[in-house]
């Protein structure tokens, strides 16, 4: 808004106030009188353009942009812990109990249970907030001695952890809630709610799938993969914690009966070919083409609740492939066997799978 006022501008209109008959070249006593205010004015009209972008939500960032939001009722998302399922055994790898609060640690990211869910089976819930608690997997080691363990293992996600929202995420929510009122129950409503649980990533709602008064759910966890049995059955919980009885006992209005479901996944087999530059082998390229082919399965899965159903599109893949450096063309990539693009079903996403590269 500011653009034209340079510090050059400004100090040739202070000039231009000074007669003409004052000497006003560059190192006289008004132009060296004059410069320093014109630089303070400039910096002062650069903060006044920063201050006036930070007004508006389109522009606004970081505190401001979580002012200008909470206005109109939507808070950005703080930080979440990941829930985990941690397996304990002792002597022969019988399962075996452990203290509820006791802590466990696994390169440097510790983790405590919270809650039995079977014999030698616990939840636990790591201690650092955001998506670092979803990452490792494996041998925990005991921060304090546990009488009779032997081993204690990092296994499923029950609830990812997800970091602080971002910007452009609260940007885009804000804008849903201000042009798509959620109300009484409408679609808007239920994806409002739904994404506000933690664990979430998205949402598709069914309304009158099953009949008059019913709403089916379906749900990605929030590190884009299939949710938990634990994770639906807690939305479950929250949404109509009696299963289709429609009392209104949940976040549903009465008379809704609602079924949360999760996504089904559905494993994506690559084979392709592709042509090599010179004295490159098929093993340097086969790390690299399957980092592509996952980023662009995790890009359908991330826009999954937009979209009615997915396509994984063979010439998207190869265009993929073709910035892998050393690959110089590719051809006849198929997905399970199958050429052709793959269409997935609305309650479907792709999982990686085998990729197989041949030159």
């Amino acid at each position: 808004m500011y653009e034209a006022q340079t510090y050059d501008a400004i100090l040739q209109r202070m000039l231009d106030r000074v007669s003409d008959d004052i000497d006003k070249r560059p190192g006289s006593v008004i132009y060296d009188a004059l410069a320093p205010a014109a630089a303070e004015l400039a910096q002062m009209y650069i903060e006044l353009d920063i201050n006036y972008n930070l007004s508006f939500a389109d522009t606004a960032s970081g505190e401001h942009l979580s002012r200008r939001t909470a206005e109109f009722g939507v808070n950005r998302e703080p930080a979440t812990k990941a829930r985990r399922k941690g397996l304990f055994y002792g002597a022969n790898d019988v399962p075996i109990d452990v203290p509820i609060g006791s802590r466990y640690s696994i390169e440097d990211v510790n983790y405590v249970a919270i809650g039995k869910i079977a014999a030698g089976v616990y939840e636990l819930e790591c201690e650092q907030a955001g998506t670092i608690g979803n990452q490792l997997f494996g041998p925990l080691l005991p921060i304090d001695y546990i009488s009779g363990l032997a081993l204690a293992e990092l296994a499923d996600i029950i609830v990812p952890g997800e970091d602080e929202e971002s910007d452009d995420a609260l940007r885009e929510r804000y804008y849903k809630a201000v042009n798509e009122p959620a109300f009484g129950g409408n679609v808007a409503d239920y994806k409002q709610r739904l994404n506000a649980i933690n664990g979430v990533g998205g949402v598709k709602v069914f309304p009158v799938w099953n009949g008059g008064g019913t709403v089916k759910c379906t749900i990605v966890a929030s590190d884009w993969g299939v949710p938990s049995a634990q994770l639906v059955d807690q939305v479950q919980t929250t949404v109509d914690p009696t299963v289709n009885s429609g009392q209104g006992l949940g976040t549903a209005p009465i008379g809704h009966r609602v079924t949360i479901a999760g996504v089904q996944g559905v494993t994506i087999n690559v084979a392709t070919t592709v042509t090599l530059s010179t004295g490159v082998t098929p093993g340097q390229v086969q790390g690299p083409i399957e980092d592509v082919i996952s980023a662009y399965l995790l890009g359908l899965r991330q826009d999954w609740a937009n979209q009615t159903q997915l396509v994984i599109r063979v010439a998207l893949i190869e265009a993929a492939i073709l910035t892998v450096p050393g690959v110089i063309d590719v051809t006849g990539t198929t997905f399970n066997g199958s050429a052709g693009n793959l269409t997935l079903g609305e309650e479907e996403i792709p999982l990686m799978g085998t990729v197989v590269v041949n030159a």
